[in-house]
């Protein structure tokens, strides 16, 4: 191990990974991923909190996340269905991805000329709307990332993805509120919508993957089964060849709960912050600008850690700093509020974050068969949304029964369920 960690030649290797045009044009697409999602939740939030809507009914919007845990119902239409004119000029992955972006304008562009005061029904629809298309832009961006690099590549790709996507959330968080004090929620949402032509541009620079010869021939035989049949095998297949992966029911279960603790954590991060004295102002820059950069930071690294390491190692590094930096908002907590604790807190989380996130999407990533890229991808990040809902659920509870102090330090001890899976499914050396 030593002995690896000194090869710098290694590390120079894993450094010029970031050179390869694929990977700007990855970095682009992220952008486009990321954009959407805050305009839809949590600047859509600070929209309708601004205009006197009832703290339960922005609440009640969190349902338009739906889309984004149930995405891989719809995966394997996009894997397989083949658009008449687009796939003809841009090929079976690019053509859906221009698709969806071109739909995600008009979509945020509707959400932003909508009135919260007057049509709050309305808004719901297009959020959930927006989500659904944010979704599918996403099964089919991932899809092609996975598909137009090698095993070895798949660490710096997911880098790039991160890196891409937490530029867009900055643009979609920190840029529309900062906005706000001098335009018009629709000219706000029309200039976010118009940020979506940064993925289109990444479309036209990018070529189309090579169709597996397995993919071929899997296609040419659907063509000639009934209806009902396609349908079943489109689903089942990408599913049944996930199940015969050594280890599958543990594999699933370290997805689930790697993030366990900072999932619950986060939750409450805002409440917290909030409720122990800092200012909004406080809170937006170092969370939203300063967080952000220390993400990249972490994803970058992840990457080169992904490439230099292998993509075990660096989920063991990644969970560790993770467990470990809950424990300076225990800190915090105790000595109130602090800005430069603050800071020094946010920097090491939102590091650690993008570290483990990082590696978690190279594995992800390697886990696909490229037959499959797109459902199974999707089923797997499904699961992880899932569980990451699921858990934040009961942190409401556990602050009001531990208090904030000790349950920051509950939620370091949260993530050694997953790291002792993690520790667990080196035997099956499962795309590790």
């Amino acid at each position: 191990m030593f002995v690896n960690l000194l090869n710098l030649t290694g590390l120079k290797k894993a450094m010029i990974v970031y050179a390869d045009r694929r990977q700007v044009v990855i970095l682009l697409m992220g952008f486009s991923s990321g954009l959407p999602l805050l305009l839809g939740f949590s600047t859509l939030s600070f929209w309708l909190s601004r205009e006197g809507i009832s703290l339960s009914a922005i609440g009640g919007l969190v349902a338009v996340s739906i889309p984004y845990s149930l995405k891989f119902l719809w995966a394997p239409v996009l894997d397989g269905l083949q658009l008449p004119i687009l796939t003809k000029f841009f090929g079976r992955r690019r053509g859906w991805i221009l698709l969806t972006q071109v739909l995600l304008i008009i979509a945020i562009i509707s959400l932003g000329a909508s009135d919260p005061r007057q049509g709050l029904v309305y808004m719901a629809i297009m959020a959930f709307v927006l989500a659904f298309i944010s979704a599918s832009q996403d099964i089919v961006v991932d899809a092609y990332r996975i598909e137009i690099l090698s095993e070895v590549e798949q660490g710096a790709g997911a880098a790039s993805t991160q890196i891409g996507y937490r530029a867009g959330l900055l643009v979609a968080g920190a840029g529309s509120i900062a906005l706000s004090s001098i335009l018009s929620w629709f000219w706000i949402y029309t200039i976010m919508g118009a940020m979506v032509t940064v993925g289109i541009l990444a479309v036209l620079l990018a070529k189309e993957p090579k169709l597996l010869p397995e993919y071929k021939s899997k296609n040419k035989k659907k063509e000639n089964l009934h209806l009902r049949q396609t349908l079943k095998n489109t689903f089942l297949e990408p599913l049944a060849d996930l199940a015969q992966r050594p280890g599958i029911v543990f594999v699933l279960m370290f997805i689930l709960l790697y993030k366990y603790g900072d999932a619950i954590a986060g939750a409450m991060a805002n409440p917290f912050f909030d409720r122990i004295g800092f200012t909004a102002l406080e809170i937006a820059s170092v969370t939203k600008v300063f967080g952000v950069l220390a993400t990249i930071t972490g994803v970058i690294l992840g990457g080169v850690l992904v490439a230099w390491l292998g993509i075990w190692l660096s989920l063991l590094v990644g969970g560790i700093f993770q467990a470990l930096t809950n424990i300076l908002f225990s800190f915090l907590a105790y000595v109130g509020p602090d800005i430069y604790v603050l800071g020094m807190a946010i920097g090491f989380d939102n590091f650690a974050g993008g570290l483990g996130s990082t590696a978690l999407v190279a594995y992800l990533s390697a886990l696909c068969s490229k037959s499959f890229t797109g459902t199974q991808f999707a089923l797997l990040t499904s699961l992880v949304a899932f569980g990451r809902t699921l858990m934040a659920m009961l942190s409401g509870w556990l602050v009001d029964s531990l208090g904030w102090v000790w349950f920051f330090l509950g939620t370091s001890f949260l993530a050694i369920p997953g790291l002792l899976l993690l520790l667990w499914i080196k035997q099956y050396k499962t795309s590790m």
